[in-house]
């Protein structure tokens, strides 16, 4: 069973390949760093040029080579409550065990669930990772995967209801993790790319832009103000992250609008400031 981002046209890309050739070819700034209280921000390697296939041509594989291996999948065992049996609940029921002597019978109230979803190193010398907490929801056991196929064990260190973002321990690992970028800096029509693991498939990569930022009344506005993009956003990207063409995240995937539940072009990323500002809170002084 994978984890569903929370539930609450298709935009025109005709003009998409010239613009993203345009836009490939152009050498993006890395923005710098925001300081982060008590956990380290890797730094800006300046220019990123390199949007250049091997064959010559634009392509964003020399981005995705730097940045997928900090994007985790993360599997969730849980149990939640069963409602008793309607049997159970009927006095014709228990009036008829009664009078043949029988013991009333003994069900499990619980059920074990599995969840799949997806989350992003943001300390590999100390094993953070952060992820959506509606994906951990009555947690019995956590499992970290990286994209090498090394699976950890992972126990969550704490959490923030008004962002829905967790973050999770692992043992340090020797991955660069991925910078926070300046969410008040994105712009509808910026290029994006989220990263994740839908459905359960694997890693996975898709391209879109932003199409608002600061939209509230999602899930009732209990989750804020967030950012709002055409990147394909599906059950099982719950907590990985939207990255922009400089390779930093500037969101943390965690809803879709889908009647089937699947994607339809409508996805909403916490933004990566408020991400920041939950991260600080979690770890205190840790």
């Amino acid at each position: 069973m994978s984890s569903s981002p929370l539930r609450f046209g298709w935009p025109a890309r005709a003009l998409w390949p010239l613009a993203l050739h345009a836009l490939l070819l152009t050498a993006c700034v890395m923005p710098q760093p925001i300081e982060t209280a008590g956990i380290e921000t890797p730094k800006s390697s300046g220019a990123l040029s390199g949007l250049m296939s091997s064959a010559g041509y634009p392509s964003l594989a020399p981005l995705m080579r730097q940045v997928t291996p900090a994007v985790v999948n993360i599997a969730v065992e849980a149990k939640v409550a069963n409602d008793p049996h309607a049997f159970l609940r009927d006095p014709d029921f228990r009036r008829f065990l009664d009078r043949f002597g029988l013991p009333m019978p003994e069900l499990d109230e619980t059920e074990r669930q599995r969840s799949l979803g997806s989350g992003v190193i943001v300390d590999a010398a100390r094993g953070y990772v952060m992820t959506n907490e509606h994906l951990l929801k009555d947690a019995t056991e956590i499992m970290v995967t990286l994209k090498d196929r090394r699976s950890f064990r992972a126990r969550r260190i704490g959490s923030d209801d008004a962002t829905d973002l967790a973050i999770l321990k692992i043992p340090p690992v020797s991955i660069q993790p991925l910078p926070l970028g300046n969410s008040d800096r994105l712009e509808v029509g910026d290029f994006v790319v989220a990263i994740g693991n839908p459905f359960g498939l694997g890693q996975t990569v898709t391209l879109g832009i932003v199409s608002a930022v600061e939209r509230s009344s999602i899930s009732g506005n209990r989750l804020g103000e967030l950012i709002q993009t055409d990147a394909s956003i599906n059950p099982g990207n719950s907590g990985g992250p939207l990255i922009n063409l400089a390779g930093e995240v500037i969101g943390i995937n965690t809803a879709l609008i889908g009647p089937t539940g699947g994607n339809v072009g409508i996805g909403f990323a916490v933004p990566s400031n408020r991400a920041r500002a939950a991260l600080k809170k979690v770890m205190g002084g840790r």
